[in-house]
């Protein structure tokens, strides 16, 4: 074997599941065994091999019957054809099948009841004669003389008797064994099948107290083909099979066991009929057999139990139906007959109703198909392609709505495409006002800085800026401007060229952090719309003479905190934008060695938690202080985190920016 078929069978293995595995090992496991045992070696353990190997074959036939189903039903019209035999098909053929089987039990249990009752109603009529006979023989033995068998009463009773049952025999005082084995409660009656030495006899005995003494009167008649051929005339051929207990296990040939014994066949006799011919199409063979009992006896005629009889007959069922409806006279007929055209009008409906489901089966695997072509020709490009309404059904709504898809495919396309380039160029607005933020930050002697902004959206309206200002002199700036997305990036963006052009560019910038805003909210009044503005904070912090000045037009206040002491920069004025003429005030800290700065835009107080309560500026502060001996960076990442813990979603409300700075 080529690598290339290991790496196939490998692949192959990879694939199966774990049943599987253990199906083909059993399979495996169980022809070993199978190849020891021809070659004369027993396993301990074959037995249990064998019955896990019927498991796994019934497993592995199921799997591979499955693997054509999936392309067979992958089709609606066979999916539909398929249920429809099942649930049509399928139980019309069982329930025909249970008919057919079931006349034929009941054909088979009338014609083995029409044998058994003609045979019961020659018992009793052997019954009635024995009765006769012992009451002539009584009467002649209370007259004083002696029963005898020659009496002309005996030889009258006789002779009629024998007329209706030609080859009846008598006997006098014998079969008394017979009665105190069977006779009854009182012994003195007895009527059935004997056998003895191989033949089979109707017999009747019956006992009366005489005068003279005990009399037993015996009348039989030997089963013989004469006597089975009166048997019951509306059958066929019918056969009596004898049978005698086995005297040992082994013996060729079938063998009844019955209660705890053998039986075997010893002979049978067989009626000279033939089964006639059949009287229309539906008028097939009944093969049957009746059960009988006889009474062993030896050759001296004592009991020895009782042997089972088997009688096989055959019918038809036309002969049974004249005597199952010999009632209705003439009119017998119409039963059967009423019976077939019924069942045949059922079947007529039957075929119609199958008929009309595979009609409308090909009308929805039509309308199926139609839409899967369409479905394609959509799929390859084709827009233009529309499904021919032939019916004003659902369907039919069906294939309309999907032509109006169709035809509006090409405008969402369209839109697909404008909000695709919209995406992309918010991606670059993204990149550009990423650009707009420090990309790295200034490093002064006493002092340590970190800012976080995190947008709600793909830009933010939030905005800080570091402005290094000398050797030991920093502009700090952190704004929110109002609104959200792309017209709030843009103001942000107007706002920091503002700023760095009136602090960098120019040359000339303001002492006074109060003036500086004055400008800025000058510049962004005549150059927004009246409903923009922005909330500010600028600070300009000198290490040298460790002083802070300040200007809050309208931001959430700064904390300045020097230990647990703490200071909310509030000095200033208005938000910036808003109105032409505007005062603001400049604010002044002397910093202390090893104090805290902490600026931040509302987005980072307002996240509300699943009961609508915000975090809020007195958890934060709660939060700073806790954590206020750390290090810039761990102390922004613990606010921001703080946050959104708080809020419990990863989504934001509002865009959060943050300036965390230690001082001295």
């Amino acid at each position: 074997m080529t690598p290339f078929s290991f790496g196939r069978l490998g692949s192959l293995w990879r694939r199966l599941s774990r049943l599987d595995r253990v199906a083909l090992v059993v399979a495996l496991l169980y022809s070993l065994v199978w190849l020891l045992r021809a070659s004369g070696r027993q396993l301990p353990l074959g037995g249990l091999v064998g019955f896990l190997f019927f498991l796994a074959a019934g497993y592995l036939l199921v799997r591979l019957l499955g693997l054509p189903r999936s392309r067979l039903l992958w089709s609606l019209r066979n999916r539909l054809i398929t249920a429809y035999v099942f649930i049509a098909v399928v139980p019309v053929l069982l329930l025909l099948a249970m008919a057919g089987l079931s006349a034929y039990l009941i054909y088979s249990q009338l014609g083995a009841y029409l044998a058994y009752d003609d045979l019961q109603r020659q018992v009793e009529r052997l019954a009635s004669t024995a009765d006769v006979l012992a009451a002539a023989l009584s009467s002649e033995g209370a007259r004083g003389g002696g029963p005898s068998a020659s009496s002309p009463t005996v030889a009258q009773v006789m002779a009629a008797a024998s007329a209706e049952m030609p080859g009846l025999q008598m006997e006098l005082n014998r079969g008394d064994a017979i009665l105190q084995t069977h006779g009854g409660p009182n012994r003195d009656r007895f009527a059935g099948l004997v056998q003895q030495a191989g033949k089979v006899q109707l017999r009747a005995t019956v006992a009366r107290q005489t005068p003279s003494g005990r009399l037993v009167v015996s009348v039989f008649l030997p089963v013989t083909p004469e006597f089975l051929n009166t048997l019951a005339p509306e059958l066929g051929p019918v056969r009596l099979v004898l049978t005698h207990q086995a005297d040992s296990e082994e013996h060729e040939g079938p063998v009844f066991i019955l209660g705890k014994h053998r039986f075997v066949p010893s002979g049978q006799i067989s009626a000279r009929r033939t089964l006639p011919s059949p009287a229309n199409w539906l008028d097939y063979r009944i093969e049957g057999i009746s059960k009988l009992e006889a009474i062993a006896l030896d050759p001296d005629g004592a009991p020895q139990g009782t042997n089972p009889l088997f009688l096989p007959f055959s019918a038809r069922p036309s002969h049974l139906n004249r005597r199952l409806f010999s009632s209705l006279g003439e009119l017998q007929g119409l039963i059967p007959v009423f019976l077939l055209a019924t069942g045949a009008v059922f079947l007529i409906l039957e075929v119609a109703a199958l008929i009309t489901g595979i009609v409308l089966t090909r009308t929805i695997t039509r309308a199926v198909a139609d839409l899967y072509r369409a479905t394609q020709n959509v799929q390859a490009g084709d827009f233009t392609h529309r499904i021919r309404i032939q019916r004003k059904d659902q369907l039919g709504v069906l294939a309309e709505s999907f032509d109006s898809m169709t035809s509006s495919i090409s405008t969402l396309i369209e839109e697909q495409r404008q909000r695709q380039r919209l995406e992309n160029e918010i991606s670059i607005a993204r990149e550009v006002q990423a650009q707009l933020f420090p990309q790295a930050l200034p490093s002064l002697p006493g002092i340590q800085l970190q800012a976080i902004c995190r947008p709600a959206r793909v830009v933010s309206g939030d905005y800080y800026d570091f402005l290094r200002l000398g050797p030991t002199r920093l502009g700090m700036a952190i704004a929110d401007i109002s609104g959200k997305g792309i017209s709030a990036a843009l103001l942000m963006a107007s706002l920091q060229a503002a700023l760095r052009s009136q602090v960098l560019l120019d040359g000339h910038a303001p002492e006074s952090t109060a003036e500086l805003v004055a400008r800025l909210n000058r510049h962004l009044f005549l150059n927004t719309s009246q409903d923009r503005y922005a909330t500010f904070f600028y600070a300009v912090y000198d290490a040298v003479t460790r002083t802070l000045r300040y200007t809050n037009a309208g931001h959430p206040p700064p904390l300045y905190i020097v230990g647990e002491q703490v200071t909310r920069l509030e000095e200033g004025g208005m938000v910036i934008g808003l109105f032409d003429d505007c005062t603001y005030e400049q604010g002044t800290l002397q910093v202390q060695p090893g104090s805290l700065f902490v600026a931040y835009s509302d987005g980072l107080v307002e996240p509300e938690n699943v009961y609508g309560e915000e975090f809020g500026a007195r958890r934060l502060l709660e939060v700073v202080l806790h954590h206020r001996k750390a290090v810039p960076q761990v102390l922004a990442e613990t606010l921001v985190a703080a946050a959104e813990e708080w809020a419990g979603s990863p989504e934001q409300a509002d865009d959060m920016t943050l300036i965390v700075a230690r001082l001295g």
